[in-house]
């Protein structure tokens, strides 16, 4: 049966897996979900992901999960807000930003996948994906 919605998949994935305390979480690769996962990794909320291919159009990424000290997860939540049932586009004045610039969103532009601080940097508005605290 096929996804309906691929990137809440990979969400719901990394999410319970930091509740559960895995060291990794393994998901279908895609070419959205690495940027998402790279996004994730250059902001602080992951240690690290490595993709495997089987082939140009299949594969398995795996994302390293990160903990603090006392083994609490990183990522407290992670929101999808655009869904395939309701998009969500914002300019790039309206992106947001929450809890003191602690929190991340992440938007899909014409100029790719960006955190939402890059851009309002870039003044590039798109799609908002996801909000990750």
């Amino acid at each position: 049966m096929a996804m309906s919605d691929p990137v809440a998949d990979f969400l719901t994935r990394i999410r319970n897996a930091s509740k559960a305390e895995k060291r990794f979480v393994d998901a279908p690769w895609s070419k959205m979900k690495q940027s998402i996962a790279g996004i994730l990794k250059d902001q602080g909320f992951v240690e690290d992901f490595l993709v495997k291919k089987d082939d140009n159009h299949r594969g398995t990424i795996r994302v390293f999960l990160k903990y603090r000290q006392n083994r609490t997860p990183v990522i407290q939540q992670m929101k999808r807000i655009s869904r395939p049932g309701l998009r969500r586009y914002v300019k790039h004045d309206d992106i947001p930003s929450f809890y003191g610039g602690l929190g991340l969103s992440i938007v899909s532009t014409s100029k790719g996948v960006l955190a939402g601080i890059e851009a309002k940097k870039q003044k590039v508005g798109g799609e908002l994906l996801c909000m990750v605290w």
